[in-house]
């Protein structure tokens, strides 16, 4: 290595992107709103219904879970009580 040359890496924390409207439910399509990276490497998208049916089974399986499932308890902007 040169002298001048700086010893620099590139890499970075994973980071869990946030779910947007785009992410569907593997098993119904609906917005996803719970993330589950597997042991084994995939990873699944589930709708809060079916987060809450499969939870139980996708945490024995899982490596992590990204859940978003607390936006549908905040009420979007413009919404009237």
């Amino acid at each position: 290595m040169n002298r001048n040359e700086a010893d620099v890496t590139t890499a970075t924390a994973p980071t869990q992107a946030v779910l947007t409207a785009g992410d569907r439910c593997d098993r119904c399509g609906a917005q996803a709103y719970l993330r589950v990276e597997l042991q084994s490497g995939g990873e699944l998208l589930f709708c809060a219904h079916h987060a809450r049916e499969h939870g139980e089974k996708l945490r024995e399986v899982a490596a992590s879970v990204h859940d978003e499932t607390h936006k549908l308890d905040t009420p979007s902007a413009g919404s009237e009580a």
